[in-house]
């Protein structure tokens, strides 16, 4: 089972990174989002990438329009449907990930893959929602998509081991490096992740160390390229937050609950980079 043909749901950060990271690979895609104001920002922010690319001069301005022209934006879900792999990157909500699986189920021919980038939620369940149990499955990106190299491909109490291979031969051919993870709240890398960033804010709301000075020590200690709080002002402390509670209610273990700080800064909207501001201020730079 070839895939050549990819759609993709949602325009946000991860839609469009995905995107991005597709069309350099000399693959047409299409993104769907209701929102064409939200299309127009993610198209936007895909050219500023590549210029941003092209001033390194690690393309040409010629290679960065070609990426752009293999790009095609729609708000009409059934203009996205031909495809053989459809990748869902709609917010962390279970009930709108089954809304829109079950549409895609109706709309799409039946030998269309269905893949869902979530990173906490369960693909089975996600599955749930469809006739095509054995054809759904978990196709977890990493920020910034065309940039990070890990997949974690997430199979679902009835994924099929033809998906399962399709989808890993699939990320090998776009140049990424797939990992085969069985369904667990979390997978690998978020359910280390979390707990990693949630004691980075138990840390300094404890009073330990400033978020400096725990950034530089994690980045000069443990050879790690971004603090915690670095990262997450990137992943957006919403985002985090909402993640961490999923792991929380799932395995019922206290290290996933997120600190009341993070709490405050959500309803405050000092959501990270997205907002200007997070653990630091990004309004000057």
């Amino acid at each position: 089972m070839g895939i050549k043909k990819i759609s993709i749901l949602g325009a946000g950060v991860m839609g469009m990174g995905i995107a991005q990271a597709l069309a350099q690979q000399r693959l047409e895609v299409t993104v769907c989002d209701l929102e064409k104001p939200i299309l127009e920002r993610g198209l936007e922010k895909v050219r500023r990438n590549l210029d941003s690319l092209v001033k390194k001069e690690r393309m040409t301005a010629e290679e960065a329009e070609k990426i752009i022209s293999r790009i095609r934006v729609t708000t009409k879900p059934e203009e996205v449907v031909q495809v053989d792999l459809v990748i869902e990157a709609v917010p962390e909500n279970m009930e709108i990930k089954k809304k829109v699986f079950a549409q895609m189920d109706s709309l799409c021919p039946p030998t269309t893959i269905l893949a869902t980038n979530t990173s906490t939620l369960s693909p089975t369940e996600i599955a749930s929602a469809t006739k095509r149990r054995d054809k759904v499955l978990g196709m977890h990106w990493f920020n910034p998509a065309p940039v990070m190299r890990l997949i974690e491909v997430v199979a679902g109490a009835e994924t099929s081991e033809e998906t399962i291979h399709a989808v890993m031969e699939f990320c090998r051919e776009i140049g990424k490096a797939p990992v085969r993870v069985s369904e667990a709240p979390g997978g690998i890398v978020s359910r280390i992740l979390r707990a990693y960033l949630n004691t980075a804010v138990d840390v300094f709301a404890e009073g330990v160390a400033s978020v400096e000075d725990i950034d530089t020590a994690m980045k000069l200690g443990a050879n790690f390229p971004m603090g915690p709080f670095e990262l997450l002002d990137l992943i957006g402390i919403d985002i985090h937050v909402i993640n961490s509670d999923t792991l929380a209610c799932e395995l019922g273990d206290l290290k996933y609950r997120p600190h009341a700080v993070l709490r405050k800064m959500v309803r405050a909207g000092h959501l990270g980079r997205k907002t200007g501001r997070g653990f630091y201020d990004y309004t000057n730079k």
